[in-house]
């Protein structure tokens, strides 16, 4: 898990380089610990179904956004985590997105058997 975490957080780091955003900006350090928490949480909980997790980036004027991928079919109420899981990897993410002006949100794949949470964070 652990090697898996720390890639996610040097691409991500390398990603934000490459767009221009400096490593000293205000959102860089959140969205280094939101994309570590959600790869965490897929290798933790979804890795038996998915052995691969995928990471994929966007940017755009004024925005970064990231997706954690998994095969697993389990669709997360990110929302709910605030209030039936206060203090969880998963409460911690929709927290920390919201208090940066953020938005979360769970895509399922076509089939359903598996989802990508979206994070985009305003720069």
């Amino acid at each position: 898990m652990g090697s898996a975490v720390r890639i996610a957080r040097e691409t991500t780091e390398l990603v934000l380089v490459e767009c221009g955003v400096g490593l000293r900006h205000p959102s860089v350090g959140p969205a280094l610990l939101i994309v570590a928490e959600l790869v965490t949480n897929a290798v933790r909980h979804a890795a038996v179904t998915s052995p691969m997790i995928t990471v994929t980036y966007a940017h755009g004027p004024g925005a970064f956004a990231f997706a954690v991928h998994d095969r697993h079919p389990y669709q997360p109420a990110l929302f709910g985590a605030l209030a039936t899981a206060p203090g969880s990897g998963l409460a911690t993410v929709v927290e920390m997105t919201m208090e940066l002006g953020g938005t979360a949100v769970v895509r399922p794949d076509a089939d359903g058997c598996g989802k990508a949470i979206w994070i985009t964070l305003p720069l």
